[in-house]
């Protein structure tokens, strides 16, 4: 207990102090969670972060979430954590961020986008930085306006590539599991053939059997992993779709309610932006299959 108000405690000054110089992306609010000082473990980056081009973000160690309330006159109570991809290397912060929260809080949907801190071959740390949002989105610590926030049990997490194995870490190994979970063609399997090397390195650093299993999620599904839409390109050459079919098969051996979208073309990458041919059909499927969660929770 005391080890959680001091952290809750560090983070509240961390806000403070931080708020003069908080980028506005047209969020709400803005928490800044912790840095490698006040956060549970480091990732040992002393360098400064760095914008290699506009919203491509290198370097992170220090974790940010930044809040996109949900439309009040759609709003569902659900909300999701935002999780950008970037091979556990960088950030991207706008398709796979600031838009796509755009997007859910249009919906009805509290969207908060979380710039989680590299790994730098240290995965307990991007984790720890996804328990802690989920937290601060649920409020079950401090540090978001509480008027603004979904109900805490519809809270789910949302990532793409890299970023979507942060989800699906979240969703298998973390201690703050999230109601629901929506991977746009995420990196999960070390398996030879399919993984995205760059990430496993990134993240892993040293390369043994043993750590690329324990982190290859298909291998960590239980039946306490929340229900899961996958959303994939057959096309991928950058993530291998394997990678979410394996995740998806593992789901239904588990009994866990998950569904799967493959489309035809569109590669790797794509987000919400809108030169991708099927923008419009990923966005019905996400809608309807939140739709269809909210009813279960709701027990209709």
């Amino acid at each position: 207990m005391k080890r959680h108000l001091a952290i809750a405690f560090a983070m509240l000054l961390t806000t403070a102090s931080a708020a003069a110089r908080t980028p506005d992306y047209g969020q709400a609010a803005t928490v800044r969670i912790w840095d490698n000082a006040t956060a549970p473990h480091s990732n040992g980056i002393t360098a400064p972060e760095e914008e290699q081009e506009p919203y491509r973000i290198a370097r992170t160690s220090e974790a940010e979430l930044y809040l996109f309330p949900a439309e009040a006159s759609k709003a569902t109570g659900q909300g999701v954590v935002i999780c950008p991809g970037g091979g556990y290397t960088r950030l991207a912060m706008d398709h796979e961020g600031f838009l796509l929260a755009r997007w859910f809080a249009s919906q009805g949907i509290t969207a908060a986008v979380l710039k989680y801190r590299m790994p730098n071959h240290h995965p307990e740390v991007p984790l720890e930085d996804a328990e802690q949002a989920l937290r601060l989105l649920r409020g079950d610590v401090p540090g978001l306006p509480h008027e603004l926030l979904p109900q805490p049990e519809r809270v789910g997490i949302v990532g793409c590539s890299a970023g979507g194995h942060l989800a699906a870490m979240a969703s298998t190994l973390g201690a703050v599991r999230p109601a629901f979970a929506i991977l746009f063609y995420p990196v999960i399997t070390a398996a030879p053939g399919e993984a995205h090397e760059g990430s496993f390195d990134n993240l892993l650093g040293e390369r043994t059997p043993e750590r690329d299993a324990a982190y290859s999620l298909e291998r960590r599904v239980t039946p306490a992993t929340p229900p899961t839409l996958l959303l994939l390109s057959d096309d991928d050459r950058s993530v291998p779709p394997t990678n979410g079919t394996r995740y998806y098969m593992a789901l239904k051996q588990h009994g866990i309610p998950a569904s799967l979208h493959v489309y035809p073309s569109g590669g790797h990458g794509w987000g919400i932006r809108d030169t991708f041919r099927y923008r419009a059909q990923w966005q019905q499927a996400v809608t309807e299959w939140l739709a269809v969660r909210l009813q279960a929770q709701k027990g209709e």
